[in-house]
């Protein structure tokens, strides 16, 4: 990157919020997938209107801008693989406001998911978009890849809580669309355009979010099996059974070897799969959904253990969480994969990636959100024995087939960056395809803003 251009960053966001030294710029070189590439400079801007000049200067000079939040995701979405500028939002990062009235807040995209479901809670509400990362990663960032979680089950994803947007385009024209009210149905609707689409469309610098009032009461139940057949074919039937729990987690024996230390609740040896159902609502609505599910699995047979108490429950949830970090201990590296199917073929998806494992001589685990089918497959190898590497990108390359020939998807809530993009064809047809492009290319006719994300080829 030329000085010139170096010099009018520095002019736009101040010289202490550019980084230029070698050693700062390692620090925004990698995401979760663990993939390096090194940018040119880092800008840590304070506003819209800075973001905008930002992307003005890089149209008329030509260089590529990344936005990035905490730089957690697991696909490559945030990584600067053309170089140029790293544009971080992390002093963006107020809660600007908290509307108890209207169960509303209004953040910048640096805020801290975590914190902000904190903030909340002191006025009894919450925000239901819970990620693994949720005490680090930002709102920015799941904004823009669509986060989910665990609660997603019964409350949703990022995108049915983002209500209004300010957006700086690729550009630099800063736009406001969308509401502050449960309605409005006005122009078409540019929030589900924008959130997901991976910081190609336009950077997030103010986001109005929808909240809910806090569950007065949550029950927590470890479900225990000796089969996995029988814990995933479980799944649809307790959601048709009436039972709406806000939490359906699944783990398979791997997952559960990895962080076994961390169950507080004892576990029988033959223990193959655990299912992980919590129940919140009114003390009343709670009480009601707790007997229909203790008298569903008991006319079953299954076996299962209920938390105790808050500590208790977050024990159960620090080993949950804990699966992805875990599974290191079983190998160096890993591709993580986070597909969805519909929930009653959960376990063919099971039943093909144990096929998976056995055929390639490889080691691959699920564990996930069994609740609306989104399982996290992890395929772990040692990407120095080049044999294993071809074999593990050959089983993600067939677990892709697999799943969107069940009707599933290639991702739920991690996105397609850069490690799924030769994939896309496989799900999306090729006029939608071409749609999608034309809308980049309108939008960002110099392709500035995240360039070689999402679309096969680059772009």
């Amino acid at each position: 990157m030329q000085r010139a251009i170096i010099k009018e960053l520095a002019t736009i966001v101040g010289r202490a919020n550019l980084l230029t030294a070698p050693e700062d710029l390692s620090c925004y070189s990698y995401d979760g997938t663990g993939r390096i590439f090194l940018p040119e400079a880092v800008a840590l801007p304070g506003s819209a209107g800075e973001i905008a000049a930002i992307l003005r200067l890089a149209n008329r000079h030509g260089f590529a801008v990344v936005p990035r939040g905490a730089g957690t995701g697991m696909t490559g979405g945030s990584l600067p693989t053309a170089g140029g500028l790293v544009l971080a939002t992390a002093r963006m990062n107020r809660i600007l406001e908290i509307d108890p009235e209207n169960m509303i807040a209004v953040v910048e995209p640096g805020v801290v998911t975590g914190d902000l479901q904190a903030a909340l809670k002191k006025h009894n509400l919450m925000y239901p978009p819970d990620p693994a990362s949720l005490k680090f990663c930002t709102i920015g960032g799941n904004a823009a890849e669509c986060a989910g979680g665990p609660s997603a089950v019964k409350y949703g994803v990022t995108r049915d809580y983002v209500i209004g947007l300010e957006i700086v385009l690729p550009t630099g024209e800063i736009m406001r669309t969308g509401v502050r009210t449960e309605k409005g149905v006005v122009g078409y609707d540019l929030i589900r355009l924008f959130v997901g689409s991976e910081g190609t469309l336009g950077i997030f610098t103010r986001l109005v979010l929808r909240t809910l009032p806090l569950p007065e009461r949550k029950e927590t139940y470890l479900l225990i099996f000796d089969s996995l057949d029988r814990a995933t074919g479980l799944v649809a039937g307790i959601l048709a059974a009436g039972i709406r729990p806000c939490t359906l987690e699944y783990m398979d024996r791997t997952a559960i070897r990895v962080v076994r230390d961390h169950i507080p609740l004892p576990l029988p040896q033959e223990t193959e799969a655990l299912l992980l159902v919590e129940i919140d609502g009114s003390g009343v609505e709670v009480a009601g959904q707790q007997d229909l599910l203790v008298r569903y699995l008991r006319e079953r047979n299954v076996d299962f253990r209920h938390a105790a108490d808050d500590r208790e429950r977050a024990e159960i949830w620090l080993a949950r969480r804990s699966v992805s970090p875990a599974t290191f201990s079983l190998k160096p590296d890993k591709i993580s994969e986070d597909v969805v199917v519909p929930r009653s073929r959960i376990p063919d998806l099971v039943r093909f990636t144990e096929g998976l494992a056995a055929g390639l001589n490889l080691t691959i685990l699920t564990f996930g959100h069994a609740g609306d089918g989104n399982i996290h497959v992890n395929i772990m190898l040692d990407r120095t024995d080049q044999r294993e590497a071809e074999r593990g990108a050959a089983a993600r390359a067939e677990l892709f087939q697999f799943v969107v020939g069940l009707g599933g998807s290639l991702s739920g809530e991690h996105g397609i960056g850069l490690t799924k993009a030769e994939f896309v064809p496989l799900e999306i047809d090729a006029n939608a395809l071409k749609v999608m492009k034309n809308i980049k290319r309108m939008l960002d006719p110099n392709n500035i803003l995240n360039p070689g994300k999402i679309f096969p080829g680059g772009g």
